[in-house]
């Protein structure tokens, strides 16, 4: 069987999410003159870190909007009760801040030109659609791609088979021709397996890498591997030089 397309995450998978929002976040503070409240700005941090996953989670399982979301994230983080056009400021100005830490990781531009002339490329996000239009045209990639998929839009979100099945959709591609490429052993690993594509799974060292069962994924540590496991069209049961 053939893989024809691959279907990328974005966060910490091509864009480098978590210096950006570490190094966005602290230039924020110091410019908002919040890190005298911590005894370290990694404890700002820490905090700032646990209120966005709590929050996230509550968006992906549908009992928050995406603009809701960032309102309660700064509402949580300043003990707070802010109208909504004052959080949504505050969250305005660490988004300056965030954007100016943006970058890839130096693996992305190699992996995308090896693969530009094989194979067809498309991005599903947990994210919305206006938030990751933006990052990849302001980072020089959203012409890579055929389409992209977001799960504000699409009503669904990953680890669920419907929104891997609506990236397949576009692309008008049975799952079992498509290759998924993201950094959450479970959301991302997990789920599009389950959902029958080629489930990649990029193993940055993140914070979910210890610990993680990423025995329904092919496990790689640099998008460099990419190019041959597609390429070969290695299935689990299928003789494999990755883990």
């Amino acid at each position: 069987m053939t893989i024809r397309a691959v279907v990328w995450d974005v966060d910490d998978t091509l864009f480098d999410y978590t210096t950006a929002d570490r190094e966005g976040m602290r230039a924020h503070l110091a410019a908002e003159g919040l890190l005298a409240g911590y005894d370290t700005p990694e404890q700002a941090l820490v905090r700032w870190r646990e209120i966005t996953d709590r929050h996230w989670a509550r968006f992906s399982a549908g009992e928050v909007s995406f603009e809701g979301q960032r309102r309660d994230r700064v509402r949580a983080f300043l003990g707070e009760e802010l109208p909504d056009a004052e959080a949504d400021a505050w969250f305005r100005r660490y988004i300056g801040h965030y954007e100016a830490a943006w970058s890839l990781f130096p693996d992305v531009l190699p992996t995308l030109d090896a693969l530009a002339a094989s194979h067809r490329h498309a991005v599903l996000s947990n994210s919305s659609l206006t938030v990751q239009e933006h990052k990849l045209s302001t980072l020089g990639l959203r012409d890579r791609f055929e389409s992209v998929l977001c799960a504000a839009e699409l009503g669904v979100s990953k680890p669920e088979a419907g929104a891997f099945r609506a990236a397949c959709e576009a692309l008008r591609l049975p799952p079992r021709e498509v290759a998924y490429v993201g950094d959450h052993p479970e959301i991302d690993g997990r789920g599009a397996a389950e959902a029958g594509l080629l489930s990649v799974w990029i193993d940055r060292g993140g914070p979910y890498a210890q610990g993680a069962d990423g025995g329904f994924a092919h496990r790689i540590s640099t998008l460099a591997e990419l190019p041959a496991l597609v390429r070969a069209d290695t299935r689990f049961g299928a003789p494999s030089t990755f883990g």
